[in-house]
């Protein structure tokens, strides 16, 4: 049983390369023509694979559906949440979840610092979008032309002498962000206060969420956090695979 559960699964990525017929489905499992028949008269069935006109069979509409289903019903935050307490454990500093949703970028999740001093983010609230570094990530991953007309439209409150003044800086900020895979807020929105983020990636690749650790300089200077972005990203790249489905990626904060 469990062969042919193989077999019939080793020929959804074979039709994911496009059509094929009877012979090239046989050949490519290495079986006789009738075994192959009845694999495929199976996975039709249950709507996987559809067999058109020319006789060569092609993945159906429902695994499209399914697929589509699954990925609506993937929740990043429980996902998430482990991760980011264990990151939390081992930093000790605030560590963030957050997500783009109708032009705002929202905090979904929140691991506290261990630390007396603490930061008054809340879950649920939108973060300062032009200078917040999960703000960075989520929309650096926009398409280029969606990018340039939010920087059109969005304010640049001066919040800091070091907070983005314009959309030319913000785009330019956004380009970085891309190339290198990480952002930062460093006395950006608060003078006081640093933060390191890294994105988390669906199985198509693009960025579903980000996540940060931020801490005042009281605790730990701007260089010092900085230190822990390795940390931070072996975090995100283990959601992301657990969220994508692959091959989990060892935790190791």
């Amino acid at each position: 049983m469990s062969q042919t559960v193989d077999r019939a699964l080793s020929i959804l990525p074979l039709l994911a390369e496009g059509p094929a017929d009877l012979g090239q489905v046989a050949e490519r499992l290495g079986v006789h023509k009738s075994t192959a028949l009845r694999l495929l008269r199976t996975l039709h069935e249950h709507g996987l694979v559809y067999r058109q006109s020319d006789q060569r069979y092609r993945l159906g509409a429902r695994l499209f559906a399914l697929a589509q289903e699954a990925m609506e019903n993937l929740d990043v935050r429980e996902i998430a949440h482990p991760h980011l307490v264990r990151l939390g454990e081992a930093c000790g500093h605030t560590v963030h979840l957050a997500v783009y949703e109708e032009g705002e970028v929202l905090y979904i999740d929140k691991v506290d610092s261990r630390y007396p001093v603490r930061m008054y983010s809340r879950i649920g609230k939108p973060v300062a979008i032009t200078v917040a570094a999960v703000a960075k990530l989520l929309l650096a991953d926009l398409p280029e032309p969606e990018r340039r007309a939010l920087a059109d439209k969005l304010e640049y409150p001066l919040f800091t002498p070091r907070s983005t003044p314009n959309a030319a800086a913000f785009l330019g900020e956004l380009e970085k962000v891309r190339e290198q895979g990480w952002a930062a807020d460093l006395g950006g929105h608060e003078e006081s206060i640093n933060c390191v983020a890294a994105p988390i990636r669906g199985a198509d690749g693009r960025v579903v969420a980000a996540m940060s650790v931020s801490a005042p300089n009281v605790v730990v200077t701007a260089e010092e956090l900085l230190t822990l972005l390795p940390q931070v990203r072996r975090t995100a790249d283990a959601i992301s695979g657990e969220y994508s489905g692959r091959t989990p990626v060892k935790d190791t904060v």
